[in-house]
């Protein structure tokens, strides 16, 4: 990579050779100014207003206006001799925790490589102390005729700095946020927080410019001769009638499109209960309370299992008392059988003997 600013790191008494390189880059499609009549090119001619002629860029200066309109002139002599200590040095000095700075500050990224062998002793002590800090390093330097501020990190083996907007240079959110106070409910947060659960999280890798993409096909398809395609009209928003319908839908929405099934969901999501899409928005809130509808689910399933028992329990009794009844009912019968056997017998032998009487007399 090329690099856009040679100079040093000063880390206290070390110096470290370094030159910086642009860590990012523009993938944007640019377009040229057109005479729509014959497709000519249209461009900018610098004339002068008083002598009203073009000039060429060697005799173009600096000039700075003033609150009357006069034009101050700047010369590169002027500027050359500004008390700018840190024109081909940034000066480190403090190291911070990173979340001190806020992201509202942060400009142009930058890499700082290493400026020969020499540098590289000094290079890797100044990264592998940011490393072991868990803190960034707060610096001052001098880019294209302006002190700049920027914070240096460590990204994956290289030193990356930002730079950074002066804190005067921040805006403070005043008359930004609504002037209607209003109140957010529970309900509504669990709905939300389920929506963000739903999201979840993505691999900013996978993100791409699909607007470039669509403008490149359109590009080369007029570069053919062709019709530029065609592209699906984008969906409008309506007006949001019912804040906890919309996130109630805009759950399910989620989860359609991650291919998940809504039971599932629900076991994972205990916090939130998810209507099914045939019934209507008025019963979200209702269904959204996650605790109240663990706790109902959790008393009827022990009412049913309750009312198993006892309807268990009153059969077994039931089989146990008939069971009872017909083993009684048999020991009768065998009793009643076995007196008359009994009887039968009695009465057979008295016939007998009464018989052998009669003969014998």
């Amino acid at each position: 990579m090329r690099s856009i600013w040679n100079g040093a790191i000063s880390f206290g008494l070390v110096s470290i050779p370094i030159k910086l390189v642009n860590a990012t880059e523009s993938h944007s499609i640019s377009f040229r100014q057109i005479h729509t009549e014959d497709g000519g090119r249209v461009r900018y001619r610098k004339v002068c207003e008083l002598e009203d002629k073009e000039i060429s860029s060697a005799e173009i200066g600096k000039g700075y206006e003033d609150a009357d309109g006069s034009i101050i002139p700047i010369t590169d002599e002027d500027l050359a001799h500004l008390p700018l200590p840190t024109a081909k040095t940034i000066e480190i000095v403090a190291f911070v925790p990173a979340d001190r700075i806020d992201p509202l500050q942060m400009d142009a990224a930058y890499y700082l490589a290493a400026g020969g062998a020499p540098a590289a002793k000094p290079y890797t002590l100044l990264r592998e102390a940011l490393k072991r800090s868990n803190k960034v390093a707060i610096a001052k330097f001098a880019l294209r005729g302006k002190e700049r501020l920027g914070m240096l990190r460590v990204v994956e083996d290289a030193i990356a700095m930002h730079g950074l907007l002066w804190p005067d240079e921040v805006r403070a959110p005043e008359g930004v946020a609504p002037d209607t106070k209003v109140t957010v409910n529970d309900k509504e947060l669990d709905l939300a927080d389920a929506l963000m659960d739903t999201l979840g999280e993505i691999d900013l890798g996978d993100l791409h410019d699909e607007y470039r993409e669509a403008l490149e096909e359109v590009v080369a398809a007029k570069a053919a001769g062709e019709a530029p395609p065609e592209s699906p009209e984008p969906a409008r928003g309506g007006k949001v009638l019912d804040l906890m319908a919309a996130l109630e839908k805009s759950v399910q929405a989620a989860k359609e499109s991650r291919g998940e099934e809504t039971a599932a969901s629900e076991e994972e999501h205990a916090e939130v209960t998810h209507l099914p899409a045939r019934k209507s928005a008025r019963t979200a809130p209702k269904q959204a309370t996650g605790r109240k509808s663990t706790s109902t689910a959790k008393k009827t399933a022990a009412e049913k299992t309750t009312a198993s028992a006892r309807k268990s329990t009153a059969r077994s009794t039931q089989k146990s008392t008939q069971g009872t009844k017909k083993a009684a009912a048999k020991k009768t019968t065998a009793k009643a059988a076995a007196n008359s056997a009994a009887k039968k017998t009695t009465a057979k032998t008295a016939a007998k003997k009464t018989a052998s009487r009669k003969r014998t007399a």
